[in-house]
């Protein structure tokens, strides 16, 4: 599995819309750096170990330290 997802092809494989990923990523329930990152070119791609552990409900303060 490739660790970085276009927005549109996280869609695809975690069943969240395209509309519902952008309103976790702007509303800050995802952070930037953890679950999602801006590529050098400025495309969104979702970082999938990131979202793995906040779906294991892991402590954001962890996550921060760990991406830090």
């Amino acid at each position: 599995m490739v660790r970085y997802l276009t927005i549109g092809k996280f869609a695809e494989e975690s069943g969240y819309s395209e509309d519902a990923v952008r309103a976790k990523i702007k509303t800050g329930v995802w952070l930037e750096g953890i679950v999602w990152k801006k590529a050098p070119d400025g495309r969104v791609l979702i970082d999938t170990e990131g979202y793995g552990i906040w779906v294991e409900g892991k402590q954001v303060c962890a996550l921060q330290r760990s991406a830090a």
